[in-house]
């Protein structure tokens, strides 16, 4: 049988150029219509595969799959994900043969087509995952660096702790919202250099944090550690994450307990999870760690980080986009092996389907920046639009929209995008 990743597989289905969904990539995702209620797919070109109608129409049948096909009609890849990577492997090989240009037997079959596949743009994406945890990382050494130059001593930036140890803190699930979900501006208590006392109001100092996030795969037992050589076997794909934040919040209530209420109030994913497998071909190495790390987060030769180019654009109401950042997921300092591997350090269990955040991610120069916070430096260089605009940090009706891919050659595999746009606070 045929390599998924095979770079010279092509579908019957015509697939645009530069699509971020050609046959080697078929991400899963969660979609909803009228007509068929909530049902788990699978992206190609410009359709949703329906996984549900593959299974009705029986075309799963011999996989010997420990399933039915009432996994396929949730509302998130939870119950698909618990079962197992054999089952994954199995499902996206499957589909890749159906959709392979030599195989008649989707293509030919009318009433099969008309059933499993239907156009993204008549669907609504919903949440891919329903995570029970989330944990955002600080693991760009570039955006750590920079906000230590900011906020400390720039001879001194990086915290003594911060090249030994990947460091997260645990944020808030429940305002974790599909792409094209609204983000309304929050309230919050705020206190200017110069102020006695701190005020209450909208944050005047809106941002959006450039990130990917980690799916957990398979959990753990309470007690139970993870070796970094299996670390990756516990992720089932990666997705792009806004973790949205109130700057001028955050820096008034972080100390000591670090990220509250400038973080939970939302953050934005898209809405298809590329699978680990699909990003095999786009493996590269990451930066020199210095000091080396503990034996336990000691990563042994070969590529552990992902080629996985990143921007985002900014949209004033009614005008148009503004590519503002430019970026790359390679130059992670600290791999997500090794973030996962330390978060279970301690014997903290894992979930399916939680979402482990990358952290900002920025690049060295500055239109590689991850935050306004960053590609404004600290609101003292404002951004210009294309319209002629500028902005310090996000207004009301701006809409930021992240978008990923990766590339070698021709093959193109993406993750489609992630947006949100910004509602004034409520007064």
């Amino acid at each position: 049988m045929a390599n998924p990743n095979d770079p010279a597989l092509h579908s019957w289905i015509d697939i645009p150029p530069h699509s971020d969904f050609p046959i080697q990539n078929l991400p899963f995702g969660v979609f909803f219509t009228e007509e068929r209620g909530t049902r788990v797919g699978v992206a190609i070109g410009e359709y949703v595969l329906d996984l549900y109608a593959v299974s009705q129409f029986g075309f799963f049948r011999g996989l010997d799959l420990p399933t039915e096909p009432k996994v396929f009609r949730r509302r998130s890849l939870n119950s698909f994900i618990r079962l197992g990577r054999p089952v994954w492997r199995a499902v996206r090989q499957r589909v890749s043969q159906l959709l392979r240009h030599d195989n008649t037997e989707l293509r030919d079959n009318e009433d099969a087509m008309r059933s499993c596949l239907v156009r993204q743009r008549d669907v609504q994406m919903l949440r891919p995952v329903k995570p029970q945890n989330y944990t955002d990382f600080y693991s760009s050494i570039e955006h750590a660096t920079n906000v230590g130059t900011m906020f400390r001593d720039p001879n001194n930036a990086l915290l003594p702790n911060w090249r030994w140890i990947p460091i997260g803190y645990h944020g808030r699930t429940s305002s974790i919202v599909a792409s094209g979900t609204d983000i309304r501006r929050p309230n919050g208590q705020r206190k200017a250099p110069d102020a006695q006392v701190p005020t209450f109001g909208p944050s005047q100092q809106l941002d959006f944090e450039l990130e990917v996030s980690m799916v957990v795969g398979q959990g753990t037992a309470l007690g139970q550690t993870v070796p970094l050589s299996e670390a990756e076997d516990h992720i089932f794909g990666l997705l792009l994450f806004n973790d949205w934040s109130a700057r001028d919040l955050q820096s008034w209530e972080y100390v000591p307990l670090g990220p509250f209420l400038g973080k939970n109030f939302g953050s934005s994913v898209s809405p298809w999870v590329v699978t680990m497998d699909a990003l095999e071909p786009f493996r590269v190495e990451g930066p020199r760690q210095e000091p080396e790390p503990l034996p336990y987060l000691q990563q042994s030769g070969g590529a552990h980080n992902f080629d996985i180019q990143l921007e985002v654009s900014l949209a004033p109401q009614g005008g148009a986009e503004t590519v503002i950042s430019r970026t790359n997921y390679k130059d992670m300092y600290w791999s997500m092996a090794q973030q996962l591997t330390h978060h279970a350090s301690n014997g903290c269990n894992m979930e399916v389907g939680d979402l482990y955040a990358s952290g900002t991610i920025s690049g060295a120069s500055p239109d590689s920046y991850g935050s306004m916070l960053e590609l404004t430096w600290r609101g003292t260089r404002p951004l210009t639009l294309a319209d002629g605009s500028q902005r310090k940090f996000l207004q009301d009706g701006d809409t930021v929209i992240m978008r990923g891919f990766c590339q070698r050659g021709p093959l193109r595999i993406g993750f489609g995008e992630v947006r949100g746009t910004v509602l004034p606070a409520v007064e």
